[in-house]
């Protein structure tokens, strides 16, 4: 995993309730790491775009998640967490994620979400307005 393929990397400082008795962070958290990562990503694609992409990414459902732990982080540390897509589908996207303290790597992850029309509960195709501005942020084009 190369950090540098990375457009958003989002700092985070473990909390205390995030660590568990070993003063390590607990690894289902290592997932609330990831969602925190999933909506700055969001955030910046709709500052970036100017639009409101809103109704389109909340019609996103997580269909798949794995974690895999090369170390652990500790209470009070400052992380990086990196988010990008690694693939864009017709109705779903593969997030890849990286978590780092300084330059070493801890974690690496990736969540699938399906795009989901509300009105018949199934797959859909990703709006062209997502698609495109997800295409204009990452440095690393994805896998289709």
């Amino acid at each position: 995993m190369i950090r540098e393929d990375f457009t958003l990397v989002h700092p985070l400082r473990v909390r205390w309730a995030e660590v568990d008795m070993q003063h390590v962070v607990f690894n289902a958290n290592y997932l609330m790491y990831f969602d925190v990562a999933v909506a700055e990503y969001w955030r910046a694609i709709a500052a970036r775009a100017a639009q409101d992409f809103r109704d389109d990414y909340m019609k996103l459902y997580s269909v798949k998640a794995a974690v895999e732990y090369h170390a652990s982080a500790r209470y009070d540390e400052l992380i990086d967490v990196g988010c990008r897509a690694a693939r864009l589908g017709r109705s779903s996207i593969t997030f890849a994620f990286g978590i780092w303290r300084g330059a070493e790597h801890l974690i690496s992850g990736d969540i699938v979400y399906v795009y989901v029309d509300p009105t018949t509960n199934k797959g859909a195709p990703i709006p062209e307005r997502l698609r495109s501005a997800m295409l204009a942020y990452e440095r690393v084009k994805p896998a289709a």
